[in-house]
């Protein structure tokens, strides 16, 4: 591909690259870059579908990890904190600031009088519901650029980057 056809931002950055580092293989750029461009789109789609569903992004974290249990939608703290991957302590503060906002409720564990176990308000549900359907259409919307047979070749070959976090 000649410079006259590559147009994107990513090609006329590795371009530069290339002149001032002759020597380092700047592939990798190829796709990274596109995928940060990408992920910084998804963020703030992700944000806005949340906003018109009245959330913040980890509040809808919360409530989502709680939507997708089984009636009647409830988790401990600590089975919070492994779903959304965030420690302890914050947890704690979100739950509070979800009571607050009457989106969950706090209820003694059945088995464990120490315990408490979080629980899904209707509330919560409606607003999860309207957020993750907001999300849905929107991220739907960003890919109607690809087939579907595109989409689920992307998502194929993402698979095992997504595995490796960090």
């Amino acid at each position: 591909m000649t410079l006259g056809e590559r147009d994107d931002e990513v090609d006329l950055l590795i371009d530069a690259w290339s002149r001032r580092l002759p020597d380092v293989d700047l592939t990798p750029l190829d796709v990274m870059s596109r995928l940060r461009r990408a992920a910084g789109r998804l963020a703030r789609l992700r944000s806005a579908a949340f906003r018109s569903a009245g959330l913040e992004a980890w509040e809808f974290d919360v409530l989502a990890a709680l939507r997708r249990e089984e009636p009647p939608h409830e988790l401990s703290p600590a089975q919070l904190v492994s779903a959304t991957m965030i420690g302890s302590a914050a947890m704690t503060n979100r739950i509070d600031k979800l009571v607050a906002r009457e989106l969950v409720d706090r209820r003694p564990h059945p088995r464990d009088g120490r315990a408490v176990l979080v629980r899904l308000r209707a509330e919560g549900i409606e607003r999860a519901d309207a957020a993750m359907t907001t999300l849905a259409w929107r991220e739907a919307e960003e890919l109607g650029a690809l087939s579907r047979a595109d989409q689920a070749t992307l998502a194929r070959l993402l698979r095992p980057l997504a595995r490796h976090p960090g």
